[in-house]
Protein backbone atom coordinates (compact mmCIF):
# COMPACT_ATOMS: atom_id res chain seq x y z
CA UNK A 1 0.00 0.00 0.00
CA UNK A 2 1.18 3.51 -0.73
CA UNK A 3 2.67 5.75 1.74
CA UNK A 4 2.88 9.09 2.00
CA UNK A 5 5.52 11.70 0.94
CA UNK A 6 5.59 14.77 3.49
CA UNK A 7 5.25 17.98 1.83
CA UNK A 8 9.04 19.14 0.07
CA UNK A 9 11.13 20.49 2.07
CA UNK A 10 12.37 24.59 1.36
CA UNK A 11 13.42 24.89 -1.51
CA UNK A 12 16.95 26.63 -1.38
CA UNK A 13 16.14 29.53 -3.62
CA UNK A 14 14.38 32.49 -1.38
CA UNK A 15 11.48 31.85 -3.28
CA UNK A 16 9.25 30.27 -0.20
CA UNK A 17 8.69 27.09 -1.81
CA UNK A 18 7.39 24.25 0.60
CA UNK A 19 6.37 26.73 3.47
CA UNK A 20 2.99 25.57 5.09
CA UNK A 21 2.05 29.27 5.39
CA UNK A 22 2.16 30.10 1.68
CA UNK A 23 -0.25 26.88 0.61
CA UNK A 24 -2.63 27.89 2.58
CA UNK A 25 -2.48 31.00 1.31
CA UNK A 26 -2.81 29.80 -2.10
CA UNK A 27 -5.46 27.02 -1.38
CA UNK A 28 -7.40 29.76 0.53
CA UNK A 29 -7.57 31.98 -2.35
CA UNK A 30 -8.85 29.30 -4.32
CA UNK A 31 -11.91 28.26 -1.72
CA UNK A 32 -12.42 32.23 -1.77
CA UNK A 33 -13.11 32.60 -5.64
CA UNK A 34 -14.88 29.33 -6.34
CA UNK A 35 -17.94 30.06 -4.13
CA UNK A 36 -17.99 33.62 -5.08
CA UNK A 37 -17.97 32.89 -8.63
CA UNK A 38 -20.52 30.60 -7.72
CA UNK A 39 -22.98 33.02 -5.89
CA UNK A 40 -21.63 35.63 -7.43
CA UNK A 41 -23.12 34.30 -11.06
CA UNK A 42 -26.76 33.49 -9.82
CA UNK A 43 -26.84 37.65 -9.23
CA UNK A 44 -26.37 37.79 -12.63
CA UNK A 45 -28.79 35.24 -14.36
CA UNK A 46 -31.44 37.62 -15.07
CA UNK A 47 -29.26 40.16 -17.21
CA UNK A 48 -27.14 37.59 -19.09
CA UNK A 49 -30.66 36.10 -20.04
CA UNK A 50 -31.79 39.56 -21.13
CA UNK A 51 -28.47 40.35 -22.83
CA UNK A 52 -28.11 36.71 -24.60
CA UNK A 53 -32.39 35.95 -24.99
CA UNK A 54 -32.20 32.93 -23.02
CA UNK A 55 -33.88 31.69 -20.21
CA UNK A 56 -35.29 28.30 -18.86
CA UNK A 57 -32.50 25.65 -18.93
CA UNK A 58 -30.09 26.91 -21.01
CA UNK A 59 -29.78 30.18 -18.82
CA UNK A 60 -30.08 27.97 -15.62
CA UNK A 61 -26.73 25.89 -17.17
CA UNK A 62 -24.75 28.94 -16.59
CA UNK A 63 -24.46 27.79 -13.26
CA UNK A 64 -25.82 23.67 -13.33
CA UNK A 65 -23.64 23.41 -16.06
CA UNK A 66 -20.50 24.21 -13.78
CA UNK A 67 -21.51 22.29 -10.86
CA UNK A 68 -21.75 19.09 -13.23
CA UNK A 69 -18.54 19.50 -14.83
CA UNK A 70 -16.50 20.00 -11.25
CA UNK A 71 -18.50 17.60 -9.25
CA UNK A 72 -18.31 14.34 -12.12
CA UNK A 73 -14.78 15.34 -12.58
CA UNK A 74 -13.73 15.88 -8.57
CA UNK A 75 -13.13 12.56 -7.24
CA UNK A 76 -10.39 11.86 -10.00
CA UNK A 77 -8.90 14.69 -9.88
CA UNK A 78 -8.34 14.39 -6.33
CA UNK A 79 -6.71 10.50 -6.87
CA UNK A 80 -5.13 11.71 -9.80
CA UNK A 81 -3.22 14.41 -7.22
CA UNK A 82 -2.83 11.59 -4.62
CA UNK A 83 -0.61 9.63 -8.20
CA UNK A 84 0.77 12.55 -10.01
CA UNK A 85 1.18 15.13 -7.36
CA UNK A 86 -1.32 17.62 -5.75
CA UNK A 87 0.50 20.40 -6.92
CA UNK A 88 0.80 20.01 -10.57
CA UNK A 89 -3.10 19.13 -10.20
CA UNK A 90 -4.09 22.15 -8.57
CA UNK A 91 -1.89 24.06 -11.36
CA UNK A 92 -3.32 22.51 -14.01
CA UNK A 93 -6.80 23.49 -12.69
CA UNK A 94 -6.67 26.41 -12.15
CA UNK A 95 -5.24 27.06 -15.40
CA UNK A 96 -8.73 25.32 -16.99
CA UNK A 97 -10.20 27.56 -14.74
CA UNK A 98 -8.90 31.11 -15.42
CA UNK A 99 -9.69 30.12 -19.46
CA UNK A 100 -12.89 28.95 -19.06
CA UNK A 101 -13.41 31.98 -17.20
CA UNK A 102 -11.94 34.38 -19.46
CA UNK A 103 -13.76 32.60 -22.05
CA UNK A 104 -17.21 32.98 -20.53
CA UNK A 105 -16.71 37.12 -19.82
CA UNK A 106 -16.74 37.14 -24.07
CA UNK A 107 -19.22 34.54 -25.06
CA UNK A 108 -21.93 35.85 -27.19
CA UNK A 109 -24.33 32.85 -27.13
CA UNK A 110 -25.72 31.26 -24.04
CA UNK A 111 -24.56 27.90 -25.79
CA UNK A 112 -21.12 29.37 -25.76
CA UNK A 113 -21.40 30.71 -22.25
CA UNK A 114 -22.14 27.12 -21.04
CA UNK A 115 -19.92 25.49 -22.75
CA UNK A 116 -17.20 28.09 -21.30
CA UNK A 117 -18.91 27.45 -17.65
CA UNK A 118 -18.20 23.45 -18.25
CA UNK A 119 -14.73 24.16 -18.75
CA UNK A 120 -14.56 26.50 -15.87
CA UNK A 121 -16.15 23.71 -14.07
CA UNK A 122 -13.46 20.93 -14.76
CA UNK A 123 -10.99 23.54 -13.24
CA UNK A 124 -12.53 23.88 -10.11
CA UNK A 125 -12.44 20.67 -9.29
CA UNK A 126 -8.77 20.38 -9.56
CA UNK A 127 -8.98 23.46 -7.29
CA UNK A 128 -10.67 22.31 -4.66
CA UNK A 129 -9.87 18.62 -4.77
CA UNK A 130 -5.98 19.45 -4.56
CA UNK A 131 -6.27 22.35 -2.30
CA UNK A 132 -7.83 20.22 0.44
CA UNK A 133 -5.49 17.05 0.48
CA UNK A 134 -2.69 19.69 -0.16
CA UNK A 135 -3.62 20.99 3.30
CA UNK A 136 -4.36 17.62 5.05
CA UNK A 137 -0.91 16.36 3.98
CA UNK A 138 0.49 19.81 5.33
CA UNK A 139 -1.28 19.86 8.60
CA UNK A 140 -2.39 17.37 11.80
CA UNK A 141 -3.68 17.38 14.65
CA UNK A 142 -5.42 20.47 15.97
CA UNK A 143 -3.84 22.82 13.11
CA UNK A 144 -5.49 20.79 10.95
CA UNK A 145 -9.13 21.45 12.57
CA UNK A 146 -8.06 24.98 12.74
CA UNK A 147 -6.67 25.23 8.53
CA UNK A 148 -10.16 23.64 7.90
CA UNK A 149 -11.86 26.14 9.48
CA UNK A 150 -9.84 28.90 8.35
CA UNK A 151 -11.05 26.90 4.88
CA UNK A 152 -14.86 27.20 5.97
CA UNK A 153 -14.40 30.67 6.97
CA UNK A 154 -12.62 31.42 3.56
CA UNK A 155 -15.73 29.55 1.53
CA UNK A 156 -17.93 31.58 3.72
CA UNK A 157 -16.34 35.07 2.70
CA UNK A 158 -16.63 34.38 -0.94
CA UNK A 159 -20.12 33.15 -0.77
CA UNK A 160 -20.84 36.50 1.61
CA UNK A 161 -19.62 38.82 -0.75
CA UNK A 162 -19.95 37.13 -4.02
CA UNK A 163 -23.46 38.28 -4.44
CA UNK A 164 -22.77 41.93 -3.18
CA UNK A 165 -19.60 42.25 -5.05
CA UNK A 166 -21.27 40.75 -8.49
CA UNK A 167 -24.36 42.59 -8.13
CA UNK A 168 -22.26 45.74 -8.11
CA UNK A 169 -20.40 45.00 -11.03
CA UNK A 170 -23.24 43.97 -12.72
CA UNK A 171 -25.48 46.80 -12.31
CA UNK A 172 -22.51 49.41 -13.05
CA UNK A 173 -19.99 47.45 -15.17
CA UNK A 174 -21.97 44.15 -16.82
CA UNK A 175 -21.94 41.01 -16.57
CA UNK A 176 -19.24 40.18 -18.54
CA UNK A 177 -16.81 42.20 -15.76
CA UNK A 178 -17.86 39.91 -13.42
CA UNK A 179 -16.53 36.99 -14.97
CA UNK A 180 -13.30 39.10 -15.82
CA UNK A 181 -12.65 39.65 -12.35
CA UNK A 182 -12.94 36.04 -11.47
CA UNK A 183 -10.69 35.35 -14.11
CA UNK A 184 -8.46 37.79 -12.84
CA UNK A 185 -8.12 35.56 -9.28
CA UNK A 186 -7.67 32.49 -10.94
CA UNK A 187 -4.74 33.99 -12.69
CA UNK A 188 -3.40 34.71 -9.20
CA UNK A 189 -3.78 31.33 -8.17
CA UNK A 190 -2.14 29.59 -11.19
CA UNK A 191 0.88 32.07 -10.15
CA UNK A 192 0.80 30.86 -6.58
CA UNK A 193 1.02 27.06 -7.62
CA UNK A 194 4.71 27.90 -8.90
CA UNK A 195 5.80 28.15 -5.16
CA UNK A 196 4.60 25.10 -3.55
CA UNK A 197 5.76 22.20 -2.17
CA UNK A 198 4.69 18.94 -4.08
CA UNK A 199 2.82 15.98 -2.39
CA UNK A 200 1.93 12.84 -3.59
CA UNK A 201 1.91 8.96 -2.08
CA UNK A 202 5.23 7.55 -1.71
CA UNK A 203 4.77 4.72 -4.13
CA UNK A 204 1.98 5.75 -6.78
CA UNK A 205 0.47 3.03 -8.19
CA UNK A 206 -0.65 3.34 -11.98
CA UNK A 207 -3.83 5.30 -12.94
CA UNK A 208 -7.10 3.66 -12.66
CA UNK A 209 -7.96 4.82 -16.03
CA UNK A 210 -11.03 2.21 -16.31
CA UNK A 211 -12.46 3.55 -13.10
CA UNK A 212 -11.97 7.00 -14.18
CA UNK A 213 -13.49 7.04 -17.61
CA UNK A 214 -16.26 4.87 -16.21
CA UNK A 215 -17.07 7.60 -13.23
CA UNK A 216 -16.73 10.71 -15.04
CA UNK A 217 -18.73 8.94 -17.76
CA UNK A 218 -21.82 7.37 -15.63
CA UNK A 219 -21.66 10.57 -13.57
CA UNK A 220 -21.73 12.77 -16.07
CA UNK A 221 -24.59 11.46 -17.86
CA UNK A 222 -26.52 10.68 -14.67
CA UNK A 223 -26.54 14.63 -13.26
CA UNK A 224 -26.97 15.53 -17.07
CA UNK A 225 -30.36 13.06 -17.26
CA UNK A 226 -31.68 14.98 -13.64
CA UNK A 227 -31.40 18.41 -15.38
CA UNK A 228 -32.72 17.31 -18.92
CA UNK A 229 -35.61 16.05 -16.90
CA UNK A 230 -36.62 19.54 -15.62
CA UNK A 231 -36.67 20.90 -19.68
CA UNK A 232 -37.68 17.59 -21.91
CA UNK A 233 -40.13 15.78 -19.35
CA UNK A 234 -38.77 12.84 -16.60
CA UNK A 235 -39.92 10.08 -18.79
CA UNK A 236 -38.49 11.14 -22.24
CA UNK A 237 -35.98 9.38 -24.03
CA UNK A 238 -33.18 12.08 -23.84
CA UNK A 239 -33.91 11.80 -19.88
CA UNK A 240 -34.40 7.98 -19.75
CA UNK A 241 -31.35 6.60 -22.00
CA UNK A 242 -28.63 8.95 -20.56
CA UNK A 243 -29.98 8.14 -17.46
CA UNK A 244 -29.63 4.40 -18.27
CA UNK A 245 -26.54 4.65 -19.72
CA UNK A 246 -25.14 6.52 -16.68
CA UNK A 247 -26.14 3.79 -14.56
CA UNK A 248 -24.94 0.96 -16.37
CA UNK A 249 -21.51 3.21 -16.27
CA UNK A 250 -21.65 3.47 -12.58
CA UNK A 251 -22.30 -0.18 -11.75
CA UNK A 252 -19.25 -1.21 -14.19
CA UNK A 253 -17.64 1.20 -12.14
CA UNK A 254 -18.00 -0.09 -8.82
CA UNK A 255 -16.98 -3.47 -10.32
CA UNK A 256 -13.91 -2.25 -11.65
CA UNK A 257 -13.25 -0.90 -8.23
CA UNK A 258 -13.98 -4.19 -6.84
CA UNK A 259 -11.81 -6.33 -9.12
CA UNK A 260 -8.98 -3.91 -9.08
CA UNK A 261 -8.80 -3.38 -4.95
CA UNK A 262 -8.98 -7.20 -4.90
CA UNK A 263 -5.95 -7.57 -6.98
CA UNK A 264 -3.77 -5.39 -4.81
CA UNK A 265 -4.14 -2.07 -7.20
CA UNK A 266 -5.12 1.36 -6.15
CA UNK A 267 -8.59 2.32 -7.26
CA UNK A 268 -9.33 6.00 -7.92
CA UNK A 269 -12.15 5.26 -5.36
CA UNK A 270 -11.59 2.64 -2.61
CA UNK A 271 -14.86 1.51 -1.68
CA UNK A 272 -14.24 1.19 2.07
CA UNK A 273 -14.55 4.37 2.53
CA UNK A 274 -18.29 4.06 1.01
CA UNK A 275 -19.22 1.75 3.24
CA UNK A 276 -17.52 3.23 6.66
CA UNK A 277 -20.70 4.52 8.36
CA UNK A 278 -19.41 7.22 9.97
CA UNK A 279 -17.33 8.65 6.65
CA UNK A 280 -20.54 7.89 5.20
CA UNK A 281 -22.24 10.53 7.86
CA UNK A 282 -19.88 12.92 6.89
CA UNK A 283 -20.04 12.83 3.90
CA UNK A 284 -24.04 12.82 3.69
CA UNK A 285 -23.38 15.52 6.36
CA UNK A 286 -22.21 17.65 3.64
CA UNK A 287 -24.61 16.74 0.98
CA UNK A 288 -27.10 18.21 3.41
CA UNK A 289 -25.32 21.34 3.89
CA UNK A 290 -25.30 22.18 0.47
CA UNK A 291 -28.81 20.56 -0.28
CA UNK A 292 -30.47 22.79 2.25
CA UNK A 293 -28.72 26.04 1.29
CA UNK A 294 -28.37 26.19 -2.61
CA UNK A 295 -31.44 26.58 -3.98
CA UNK A 296 -32.09 29.71 -1.81
CA UNK A 297 -28.67 31.08 -2.59
CA UNK A 298 -29.07 30.56 -6.57
CA UNK A 299 -32.77 31.41 -6.80
CA UNK A 300 -33.90 33.95 -4.20
CA UNK A 301 -32.15 36.82 -5.52
CA UNK A 302 -33.98 35.79 -8.93
CA UNK A 303 -37.46 36.07 -7.47
CA UNK A 304 -36.81 39.48 -5.51
CA UNK A 305 -35.49 41.01 -8.92
CA UNK A 306 -38.83 39.48 -10.55
CA UNK A 307 -41.50 40.36 -7.78
CA UNK A 308 -40.13 42.89 -5.95
CA UNK A 309 -38.24 45.06 -8.49
CA UNK A 310 -34.84 44.21 -6.36
CA UNK A 311 -31.74 45.36 -8.68
CA UNK A 312 -29.23 43.56 -8.37
CA UNK A 313 -27.27 44.86 -6.45
CA UNK A 314 -29.52 45.08 -3.54
CA UNK A 315 -30.36 41.34 -3.88
CA UNK A 316 -26.92 40.41 -3.25
CA UNK A 317 -26.89 42.69 -0.34
CA UNK A 318 -29.77 40.81 1.46
CA UNK A 319 -28.23 37.59 0.87
CA UNK A 320 -25.50 38.75 3.35
CA UNK A 321 -28.21 37.78 6.08
CA UNK A 322 -27.69 33.89 4.93
CA UNK A 323 -23.90 34.10 4.34
CA UNK A 324 -22.30 36.52 7.17
CA UNK A 325 -23.31 33.33 9.29
CA UNK A 326 -21.31 31.68 7.10
CA UNK A 327 -18.17 34.11 7.05
CA UNK A 328 -18.01 34.48 11.09
CA UNK A 329 -18.91 30.66 12.29
CA UNK A 330 -16.44 28.19 10.87
CA UNK A 331 -13.78 29.32 13.58
CA UNK A 332 -16.33 28.62 16.60
CA UNK A 333 -17.14 25.49 15.38
CA UNK A 334 -13.83 24.38 15.11
CA UNK A 335 -13.53 25.84 18.61
CA UNK A 336 -15.63 24.23 20.01
CA UNK A 337 -14.40 21.00 18.93
CA UNK A 338 -10.88 21.19 20.12
CA UNK A 339 -12.84 21.94 23.56
CA UNK A 340 -14.54 18.63 23.89
CA UNK A 341 -17.96 19.46 22.25
CA UNK A 342 -19.14 16.30 19.75
CA UNK A 343 -18.71 17.02 16.27
CA UNK A 344 -21.47 14.93 15.18
CA UNK A 345 -23.85 16.84 17.58
CA UNK A 346 -22.82 20.53 16.37
CA UNK A 347 -23.40 18.95 12.40
CA UNK A 348 -27.06 17.31 13.46
CA UNK A 349 -27.72 20.53 14.75
CA UNK A 350 -26.73 22.38 11.59
CA UNK A 351 -28.97 20.57 9.52
CA UNK A 352 -31.88 20.78 11.69
CA UNK A 353 -31.65 24.65 11.69
CA UNK A 354 -31.02 24.48 7.80
CA UNK A 355 -34.35 22.49 8.28
CA UNK A 356 -36.38 25.46 10.24
CA UNK A 357 -34.64 28.45 8.02
CA UNK A 358 -35.92 26.84 5.14
CA UNK A 359 -39.89 26.13 6.62
CA UNK A 360 -39.69 29.65 8.09
CA UNK A 361 -38.91 31.76 4.37
CA UNK A 362 -41.78 30.12 3.62
CA UNK A 363 -43.34 33.34 4.77
CA UNK A 364 -41.93 34.87 1.70
CA UNK A 365 -44.37 36.76 -0.33
CA UNK A 366 -44.07 39.60 -3.32
CA UNK A 367 -42.68 43.06 -1.73
CA UNK A 368 -41.17 41.41 1.67
CA UNK A 369 -39.06 43.48 3.18
CA UNK A 370 -35.10 42.97 4.29
CA UNK A 371 -36.42 42.57 7.95
CA UNK A 372 -38.88 39.87 7.49
CA UNK A 373 -35.79 37.96 5.57
CA UNK A 374 -33.93 38.09 8.32
CA UNK A 375 -35.06 35.35 10.43
CA UNK A 376 -35.23 32.68 8.47
CA UNK A 377 -32.20 33.40 6.01
CA UNK A 378 -30.22 34.05 9.56
CA UNK A 379 -31.23 30.69 10.63
CA UNK A 380 -30.17 29.07 7.71
CA UNK A 381 -27.19 30.74 7.41
CA UNK A 382 -26.14 29.93 11.10
CA UNK A 383 -26.56 26.05 10.72
CA UNK A 384 -24.55 25.72 7.78
CA UNK A 385 -21.61 28.55 9.13
CA UNK A 386 -21.44 26.33 12.62
CA UNK A 387 -20.28 22.79 10.91
CA UNK A 388 -18.74 24.03 7.50
CA UNK A 389 -15.42 23.92 8.52
CA UNK A 390 -15.35 20.90 10.68
CA UNK A 391 -16.91 18.19 7.90
CA UNK A 392 -13.24 17.73 6.41
CA UNK A 393 -11.09 17.78 9.18
CA UNK A 394 -13.27 15.09 10.89
CA UNK A 395 -13.38 12.44 7.89
CA UNK A 396 -10.28 13.42 6.55
CA UNK A 397 -8.74 12.44 9.55
CA UNK A 398 -10.18 8.87 9.39
CA UNK A 399 -8.05 8.29 5.91
CA UNK A 400 -4.56 7.11 6.19
CA UNK A 401 -2.20 9.85 4.68
CA UNK A 402 -1.48 8.10 1.02
CA UNK A 403 -5.59 8.59 0.04
CA UNK A 404 -6.13 11.88 1.83
CA UNK A 405 -6.57 13.48 -1.65
CA UNK A 406 -9.17 10.45 -2.83
CA UNK A 407 -10.95 11.19 0.15
CA UNK A 408 -10.85 15.01 -0.84
CA UNK A 409 -12.11 14.23 -3.84
CA UNK A 410 -15.12 12.32 -2.41
CA UNK A 411 -16.16 15.13 -0.16
CA UNK A 412 -15.59 17.48 -3.06
CA UNK A 413 -17.69 15.52 -5.52
CA UNK A 414 -20.59 14.92 -3.13
CA UNK A 415 -20.37 18.76 -2.61
CA UNK A 416 -20.25 19.45 -5.96
CA UNK A 417 -23.00 17.23 -7.22
CA UNK A 418 -25.36 18.63 -4.86
CA UNK A 419 -25.06 22.17 -6.31
CA UNK A 420 -25.98 20.55 -9.56
CA UNK A 421 -28.80 17.88 -8.02
CA UNK A 422 -30.39 20.49 -6.15
CA UNK A 423 -30.06 23.19 -8.44
CA UNK A 424 -31.83 21.11 -11.31
CA UNK A 425 -34.08 19.98 -8.79
CA UNK A 426 -35.23 22.99 -6.55
CA UNK A 427 -35.22 24.56 -10.90
CA UNK A 428 -37.05 22.17 -11.92
CA UNK A 429 -39.90 21.70 -9.07
CA UNK A 430 -40.51 25.58 -9.21
CA UNK A 431 -40.64 25.69 -13.39
CA UNK A 432 -43.39 23.07 -13.15
CA UNK A 433 -45.51 24.84 -10.02
CA UNK A 434 -45.56 27.57 -11.84
CA UNK A 435 -45.89 26.08 -15.34
CA UNK A 436 -49.43 24.30 -13.40
CA UNK A 437 -50.15 27.73 -12.79
CA UNK A 438 -49.75 30.04 -15.49
CA UNK A 439 -50.69 27.38 -18.07
CA UNK A 440 -47.60 27.73 -20.35
CA UNK A 441 -43.90 26.24 -20.39
CA UNK A 442 -42.38 29.39 -22.17
CA UNK A 443 -44.19 31.89 -19.67
CA UNK A 444 -43.11 29.97 -17.01
CA UNK A 445 -39.67 29.96 -18.26
CA UNK A 446 -40.04 33.82 -17.82
CA UNK A 447 -41.25 34.43 -14.57
CA UNK A 448 -38.89 32.34 -13.19
CA UNK A 449 -36.03 33.45 -14.54
CA UNK A 450 -37.09 37.05 -13.23
CA UNK A 451 -38.93 38.63 -16.22
CA UNK A 452 -41.35 39.58 -13.38
CA UNK A 453 -45.31 38.99 -13.68
CA UNK A 454 -47.10 36.50 -12.25
CA UNK A 455 -45.47 37.03 -8.61
CA UNK A 456 -48.61 34.64 -7.02
CA UNK A 457 -48.07 31.51 -9.11
CA UNK A 458 -44.04 31.90 -8.43
CA UNK A 459 -44.52 32.93 -4.50
CA UNK A 460 -46.87 29.30 -4.16
CA UNK A 461 -44.35 27.68 -5.83
CA UNK A 462 -41.95 28.80 -3.89
CA UNK A 463 -43.65 27.97 -1.10
CA UNK A 464 -44.13 24.40 -1.74
CA UNK A 465 -40.23 23.97 -2.96
CA UNK A 466 -39.03 25.21 0.37
CA UNK A 467 -41.27 22.84 2.08
CA UNK A 468 -40.18 19.99 0.39
CA UNK A 469 -36.56 20.69 0.98
CA UNK A 470 -37.11 21.47 4.69
CA UNK A 471 -38.79 18.08 5.10
CA UNK A 472 -35.52 16.67 2.95
CA UNK A 473 -33.14 18.13 5.39
CA UNK A 474 -34.22 17.13 8.55
CA UNK A 475 -34.37 13.02 7.10
CA UNK A 476 -31.26 14.11 6.67
CA UNK A 477 -30.53 14.69 9.49
CA UNK A 478 -31.95 12.12 11.77
CA UNK A 479 -30.03 9.64 8.88
CA UNK A 480 -26.51 11.30 10.15
CA UNK A 481 -27.42 11.13 13.64
CA UNK A 482 -28.01 7.18 13.05
CA UNK A 483 -24.30 6.99 10.96
CA UNK A 484 -22.59 9.31 13.52
CA UNK A 485 -23.80 7.82 17.06
CA UNK A 486 -20.91 5.99 18.65
CA UNK A 487 -20.08 2.26 18.05
CA UNK A 488 -20.41 0.01 20.94
CA UNK A 489 -16.68 -2.08 20.79
CA UNK A 490 -16.67 -5.31 22.11
CA UNK A 491 -14.65 -4.37 25.12
CA UNK A 492 -17.41 -1.86 26.16
CA UNK A 493 -20.52 -4.25 25.73
CA UNK A 494 -18.43 -6.84 27.72
CA UNK A 495 -18.23 -4.32 30.43
CA UNK A 496 -21.44 -3.87 30.58
CA UNK A 497 -22.97 -7.63 30.67
CA UNK A 498 -20.48 -8.26 33.46
CA UNK A 499 -19.84 -5.40 35.83
CA UNK A 500 -16.99 -7.65 37.99
CA UNK A 501 -14.77 -7.67 35.05
CA UNK A 502 -11.41 -5.94 35.65
CA UNK A 503 -10.14 -3.41 34.15
CA UNK A 504 -7.35 -4.38 33.04
CA UNK A 505 -9.26 -7.41 31.30
CA UNK A 506 -11.43 -5.15 29.59
CA UNK A 507 -8.50 -2.92 27.96
CA UNK A 508 -7.34 -6.26 27.03
CA UNK A 509 -10.24 -7.15 25.28
CA UNK A 510 -10.65 -3.72 23.34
Amino acid sequence: MPTETAPQAPHPRPDGRGRPALTLLVVLLGMFTLPMAMSGTTVALPRIGSDLDASGAALQWVVVGYFLAASSVMLVAGSLGDIFGRRRVLTAGAALYSAGTLASASAHHILLLDAARLLSGVGAAGVMASGGSLLAATFTGPARTRVFAALGTTAGVGLAIGPTFSGWLVDGLGWRTTFLAFATAGALILTGTRFLAESRADAPPRVDKAGAATFIGGLSLTLFAVTQGSKSGWASGSTLLPLAVGLALLTAFVRVEKRLAATGGQPVLDLSLARDPAFLGWSLGSFGLGAGTTGILVFLPTYLQGTSGTSAREAGLVLLLMTVPVLALPPLGARLVNRGAPARHLLVLSLLLIAAGNAWLTTLHPGISTAALAGPLLTVGVGQGLSLGIIDAQALGMVEPAKVGMASGFLNTVRGGTGAVMLTLFGALLLGLVESRVGSAELAGRVTAGAGGHAGPFTEAWRITLWAVAGFVAGLAFLVRQLLRPRTTEAESLARTSPGLPEATAAQAR
